[in-house]
């Protein structure tokens, strides 16, 4: 490649001001798309909006809002990884953290239970909530599992990006 093509190249390379990144990505994780806005970055701010609610809200639809919750109780048997991955989505899944603490404090759930954890039982004769669930939505419920758990994934690459900028490539060197 030439020298004047290779100059030419470096000077179209684009320069994206990322203010303070950390702000960036702290607004990123809080609600999908505020850092890029932040940045001035508004239509991709828009876009990942758009696309990363619009699936956490799609399965959190497709779930009949009984997908995302929080539960760490080994003692209980109750355990959902899945919710560190929902919980990437930032402010939409912090009221199933709000009830997962109050549900290992043994107080009762707020909000009529929304995004409360199901209460097991451990009589041999009932079923518990989570196994209700699970009849009565049948593949729903991992579907909208699915959906929310890769709305949260998506959200991380997307902090990602409002914190390190977008990937630029850099032409290689020529050897003359």
């Amino acid at each position: 490649m030439s020298e004047a093509r290779v100059a030419e190249a470096e000077e179209s390379v684009l320069e994206i001001d990322l203010r303070r990144p950390g702000i960036a990505a702290l607004c990123a994780w809080l609600v999908p798309g505020a850092g890029h806005i932040y940045q001035g970055r508004i239509g991709k701010g828009l876009l990942f909006a758009v696309c990363i609610l619009g699936t956490y809200g799609a399965g959190f639809v497709i779930g009949k809002e009984k997908v995302v919750y929080a539960a760490w109780e080994p003692a209980k048997d109750h355990r959902r990884w899945q919710f560190m991955c929902q919980l990437g989505v930032g402010l939409p899944a912090f009221p199933a953290a709000i009830q997962g603490m109050r549900y290992r404090q043994d107080k009762p759930p707020l909000w009529n239970g929304f995004m409360a954890p199901p209460e097991p039982t451990h009589d041999l004769n009932t079923s518990d909530a989570l196994s209700d669930w699970n009849l009565r939505l049948n593949s729903a419920f991992e579907m909208g599992t699915l959906y929310t758990v890769l709305a949260g994934l998506l959200n991380i690459l997307a902090i990602y990006d409002a914190f390190c900028g977008p990937m630029v490539e850099t032409l290689p060197q020529s050897r003359e």
